[in-house]
């Protein structure tokens, strides 16, 4: 089982840049692939970006391709969202999820284990 706890959000300006962090509980953090997923106020929740377990291989949405960069540490346990250039639709609260399969696609139903979440608010 993986416990996660994100932190890092906050407000910025349009333009801005900030870190999420999402810290790992456990023994076996380095097994999972991991994702980053996002909701806005009456939104479904969006996929944003996942990583598997190396670190080898990511995937991006257009929506945040060239902007936004997804990476891990697994001696730490930590799982990094950076984000660059943000945008006001960039908005929402962010959680970290962790899957045991291999390739679990952009469907929150593929990750097993998720954190609080943080919110991300974006002024234009």
């Amino acid at each position: 089982q993986v416990q996660l706890v994100e932190s890092g959000g906050g407000l910025v300006q349009a333009g801005g840049s900030l870190r999420l962090s999402c810290a790992a509980s456990g023994r076996t953090f380095s097994r999972y692939t991991m994702g980053w997923f996002r909701q806005a106020p009456g939104k479904e929740r969006e996929f944003v970006v996942s990583i598997n377990w190396i670190g080898s291989s990511t995937y991006y949405p257009d929506s945040v391709k060239g902007r936004f960069t997804i990476s891990r540490d697994n001696t730490k346990n930590m799982l990094y969202l950076q984000m660059n250039s943000l945008k006001p639709e960039d908005a929402a609260v962010y959680y970290c999820a962790a899957s045991p399969r291999e390739f679990p696609g952009i469907r929150s139903g593929a990750y097993d284990y998720w954190g609080q979440g943080t919110q991300v608010t974006v002024s234009s």
